[in-house]
């Protein structure tokens, strides 16, 4: 029987957190094990050529030039949104995927939301199928990966500490953890994100524990 495949999304945005527009959208067709059987990355034609003086914005804005020599080498393709909104459609249909992930789900499903309705003016509301389930490897990071004691001692030995003194949870300190490597950087483009983001979720199923899977679900 042939395993299950969920679809995982990473997005880069430019134009401030309160009101993202995606440029650049990551993804893969993954199971469970972090297995990839397809794999994209676009970068969007009406905000990454289109809106010159959005991208300034980009919180990543100096990664401008990195883009258009991988765009120039062939590295990746630039798409107009509709296009990759239909190729959305298609590979949810194709592997039969009814669940859609990211690290921070919530952050993610808002940028594309609100670049669908930027782009056609608010005649299209929502990037993704009504009937997808969207789930947030970050939550379900926090509730297992982010538990054990000795991600705890890792974080406390490196000063992974925020300012409110809480354990650092980000892909990159979680991934850090996972291969104990102190010197890894999240590349903070999107299909490279994505890449990690699969093992952590991957990681995060193979733990067998209790977890929530959205990020509105309450605490266990």
């Amino acid at each position: 029987m042939s395993k299950k495949k969920f679809l995982i999304v990473d997005v880069e945005t430019c134009n401030g957190l309160e009101n993202p527009l995606v440029y650049d959208i990551g993804g893969a067709v993954i199971d469970n094990t972090g297995k990839i059987y397809e794999y994209f990355s676009f970068v969007i034609e009406e905000i990454f050529y289109g809106c010159p003086h959005l991208m300034q914005s980009a919180y990543y804005a100096n990664k401008i030039p990195l883009y258009k020599r991988d765009l120039f080498n062939g590295e990746r393709r630039v798409a107009t949104f509709e296009q990759i909104y239909k190729y959305i459609r298609y590979l949810l249909k194709k592997y039969n995927i009814t669940i859609f992930l990211a690290y921070n789900a919530r952050f993610d499903r808002k940028a594309l939301n609100n670049t669908i309705q930027f782009l056609t003016n608010n005649k299209k509301k929502y990037f993704l199928p009504h009937e997808i389930e969207v789930q947030c490897i970050w939550t379900m990071a926090k509730d297992t990966i982010c538990q054990q004691k000795t991600y705890k001692k890792f974080c406390l030995d490196r000063g992974y500490i925020t300012d409110k003194g809480n354990l650092k949870t980000s892909a990159e300190v979680v991934y850090r953890y996972m291969i104990l490597n102190n010197d890894f950087q999240e590349s903070h483009t999107g299909l490279e994100d994505v890449r990690i983001e699969s093992l952590i979720f991957a990681k995060c199923i193979r733990q067998h524990k209790k977890m929530r899977r959205h990020y509105w679900d309450k605490m266990i």
